[in-house]
């Protein structure tokens, strides 16, 4: 139990995750506020928008956002509900019903807990820039398109493309609503482009769900809107595990697993970098986002990340401890319990032109102008990746997008590996021009070995050939099998071979493997290259007084 015991304690929280509150407190308070402010109309718009409904998104920013703060690895991370997820949960819900949400939650939440307790949080990293950028510019074209039918004050089409969706939707559009519906679109948005450039602190989003609302409701404007809401949280139930369903839903649990993963723990980091609020612990905050992930299926709402947006927000308004995260659900709870009725009243369109905003404001321009002029591989990888997400699905996309990332590199690798034919050094003496030296360097593995075997064993009217091995940087089992069928057919020909420098971190692979049992003797294996020189002179002239 004691091995347990240290094993489990880093990943459960303790009293040292709220020692700095006594200092931090009221830029703690004032951040999480804020982020409630902030939150509100996100957390409406993205529960709209996956089809799980707006009480959906509500649950899932309080319960998931207390859940999270308290039990995960961050300082400073905000959850809920994000627009990523909202794009793995919309082909859910068309094939499955808003039914299965809370299920899919619970599941993908029990696998989210399981990695972070196998502590695997760190494979995130190996995620390259541009699957992350491809990624990002999928997501956001996605969430762009998804808003089209409740701009146009229609409904999405039956597709599970947003794309075909979004046009299929134009079919269905009433003349009388439409112009209504994109006015308030059109006014959300210049409210938050307006009130960012007027003051950066301003809650653009929330400013502008109030004005067309009182607009909308004032005017009885002919527009859809969020319907009643619960004004209370109901007590926590276990959805319904129908063993015929879950078997259904093993994909989508895997892909909403494996995004809550991804993203949260790209949101952890982005958040640790913003300001000195402590390094977080990625272990810990997969534990963290699966219960919160669960916590949030039993109370009905959806599977939860880590928000970036969010996040940045709650750091740039002071946020340095959890409790910011706490406050800001609190504040989402206190709207829940005091406000639901005013709350129902929202358009759908001025949601739709919330997350329009929010999706624009995803892509930075910059950022893929950096990603496109960085190299040719980085771009295919990028380019590929945004595609994939938009028009197939974003966890294949990633995947694809690191496969060709490591065959990218793979290559890249594998050209800075290369043999070089050397002049022999020092003044030239008779039978030298029987003596090859190659210099082998960089990386020798399986990317560059046959490569290197061709260039080598292509060696023509010489006795003798030095490998010169001192350079080479990397050398794996395959590379050193090259070498040893190197020196066996060089040896098969009648060609003496030595190797020069074998690096000590290689020396037992390529005893393993061969490398040194394939040289004539043991003695052909030299550290020094006068050394190496010299005995194949003197080869050379033993085998021309013969």
């Amino acid at each position: 139990m004691t091995r347990v015991w240290r094993y489990l304690r880093p990943l459960l929280p303790g009293a040292a995750d709220y020692a700095p509150v006594r200092r931090t407190w009221r830029g703690d308070l004032l951040a999480g506020v804020t982020v409630g402010i902030v939150a509100l109309p996100l957390a409406l718009a993205f529960g709209v928008s996956s089809g799980a409904g707006a009480e959906a998104g509500l649950i899932t920013a309080i319960v998931a956002g207390i859940v999270a703060a308290v039990f995960g690895g961050s300082n400073v991370q905000v959850s809920g509900p994000t627009g990523a997820m909202v794009v793995v949960l919309g082909p859910i819900v068309a094939t499955h019903g808003p039914g299965v949400v809370a299920l899919v939650s619970v599941l993908a939440g029990v696998v989210v807990l399981v990695a972070g307790v196998l502590k695997v949080g760190r494979v995130v990293g190996f995620i390259p820039w541009p699957v992350i950028e491809g990624f990002t510019l999928g997501i956001a074209v996605i969430i762009f398109l998804q808003q089209v039918p409740a701009a146009i004050g229609s409904h999405a089409g039956a597709s599970t493309n947003a794309l075909v969706a979004a046009v299929q939707s134009f079919a269905g559009a009433d003349p009388a609503v439409i112009g209504w519906a994109l006015g308030a679109v059109a006014v959300v948005a210049a409210i938050m482009v307006g009130s960012a450039r007027l003051h950066p602190g301003l809650p653009g989003s929330l400013i502008a769900i109030v004005v067309v609302t009182l607009v909308a409701v004032l005017a009885r404007l002919p527009l859809a809107t969020i319907g009643a809401l619960p004004a209370g949280l109901a007590a926590p139930t276990a959805p319904t595990l129908d063993w015929a369903t879950a078997s259904t839903l093993i994909g989508p649990v895997a892909a909403v697993a494996a995004l809550a993963a991804i993203e949260s723990l790209l949101s952890a980091r982005v958040g640790a970098s913003l300001a000195d609020t402590g390094a977080y612990d990625p272990d810990r905050e997969l534990v963290g986002q699966g219960l919160a992930s669960l916590a949030a299926g039993f109370f009905g709402g959806m599977p939860a990340t880590g928000a970036i947006a969010r996040t940045a927000v709650n750091v740039r308004s002071g946020g340095r401890t959890r409790l910011a995260a706490i406050v800001h659900a609190v504040v989402l709870l206190g709207v829940v319990y005091l406000a639901s009725t005013v709350v129902g009243q929202i358009p759908l369109a001025a949601l739709a032109g919330v997350l329009m905003v929010t999706a624009v404001r995803m892509v930075s321009l910059a950022t893929v102008r950096s990603v496109v002029g960085s190299t040719r591989s980085d771009t295919v990888v990028f380019v590929i990746t945004a595609l994939i997400t938009v028009s197939f699905d974003l966890i294949i996309a990633v995947a694809i997008g690191i496969v060709v990332a490591m065959v990218a590199a793979i290559r890249a690798l594998a050209r800075s590996g290369g043999v070089h034919r050397e002049a022999i050094p020092g003044t030239p003496q008779p039978g030298d021009a029987h003596v090859a030296l190659f210099r082998l360097d960089g990386a020798l593995f399986f990317g560059a070995a046959e490569r290197m075997l061709d260039a080598v064993s292509a060696v023509d009217d010489v006795d003798v050939v030095i490998l010169r091995l001192s350079q080479l940087q990397l050398l794996d089992a395959t590379g050193a099998r090259v070498i040893t069928e190197m020196i066996q057919a060089l040896e098969r020909r009648g060609i003496t071979v030595l190797v020069k420098g074998i690096q000590p971190e290689h020396l037992r692979l390529a005893t393993r493997v061969g490398v040194i049992a394939a040289l004539r003797h043991e003695n052909h294996l030299f550290d020094s290259l006068d050394a190496a020189v010299e005995h194949a002179r003197s080869h050379i002239a033993r085998a021309r007084a013969a």
